[in-house]
């Protein structure tokens, strides 16, 4: 069984979307997003530096347009989706490219809700100095009410060992001098603020009202939630999780187990793949992974799906 799943903020890099304009359909589709919400994926995508890419308004509808046409360039039809994939899941604003592809909601409305998204999240951020750090080893069992103690969330609780706090520049300080036991080292993550916390609330509110105004459809293949791990079968649970998941914590650890419980067989990250194949590889011995970095993994991927598709 197949899991396509897709990455979250962090794994962008300046020009990585270069390649794949040349593949058909790609340029028509990132214009036609571009003009929806008023940005202009293609110049973020090939020309913007780590700094503008890494500006959480710009990144996020980046990410998901990334996601949604590096995926559909898999298949000769994208209704063949559903008919392969057993099962589609995203980290973070990967949720957002999991729930179009997932039929959830068209892919304009899906670009336009995470590109209200980013401007409300980065907004939040400008209210308190916040961030977010890895912490390298440690148990999570030990590390976690460690990072409660001081303030912090566990914003992503991402399986094979990682955890990532989030909370205020203090707090983050503290734990520098304050490592729970066994964390060899805790680095400091290139991102605007402490996302999936109560920093994020007003983001909520903002979110809400926007997807008020959409009507999900239910899945068309198993959709799992970073909430708790759980497919999740009803379209408006989909977008009432997307909504509440910006100010809670990622549980990337969960989905792993329900990949477990389905049946995973292969899991396929799309574009730009890398960060959860990593995770998958240390927390998902025997299961088959490839990353979609480039249109060069294309034949792979084709291959992959082939040999594990649910049809």
């Amino acid at each position: 069984m197949l899991v396509l799943v897709a990455p979250g903020q962090g794994a962008q890099t300046p020009g990585f979307l270069t390649p794949w304009l040349d593949l058909p359909g790609v340029r028509g589709a990132l214009e036609a997003w571009s003009d929806a919400v008023e940005l202009d994926l293609i110049r973020y995508g090939t020309e913007g530096d780590a700094d503008e890419i890494r500006d959480t308004a710009v990144a996020q509808p980046l990410l998901v347009a990334a996601g949604l046409t590096s995926a559909y360039t898999l298949f000769d039809d994208p209704a063949q989706l559903p008919l392969k994939v057993g099962a589609v899941a995203g980290h973070s604003v990967g949720e957002l490219t999991a729930a179009a592809l997932a039929g959830v909601l068209p892919d304009e409305e899906a670009v336009r809700l995470v590109r209200t998204r980013g401007l409300a999240m980065a907004e939040a951020t400008a209210a308190t100095a916040t961030g977010m750090s890895a912490l390298l080893g440690g148990d999570p069992e030990v590390t976690i009410p460690h990072l409660e103690k001081l303030g912090l969330t566990p914003a992503n609780v991402n399986g094979a060992g990682q955890v990532v706090a989030a909370g205020t520049l203090e707090e983050l300080a503290a734990l520098e001098a304050d490592k729970p036991e066994g964390v060899r080292r805790v680095v400091a993550l290139k991102v605007a603020g402490a996302f999936h916390t109560h920093h994020m609330a007003p983001a909520v509110d903002t979110l809400a009202r926007a997807a008020a105004e959409l009507s999900p459809a239910d899945p068309t293949v198993t959709y799992v939630s970073n909430k708790d791990g759980q497919a999740v079968t009803a379209g408006s649970e989909v977008l009432a999780r997307l909504v509440g998941q910006v100010a809670n914590p990622v549980r990337w650890d969960l989905c792993m187990e329900t990949f477990k419980e389905l049946g995973v067989t292969a899991l396929l990250e799309v574009c730009p793949g890398g960060t959860l194949t990593g995770l998958a590889k240390r927390a998902l011995p025997g299961v088959k992974t490839l990353a979609l970095k480039t249109p060069d993994d294309l034949d792979a991927a084709r291959e992959l799906i082939a040999e594990h598709a649910s049809a």
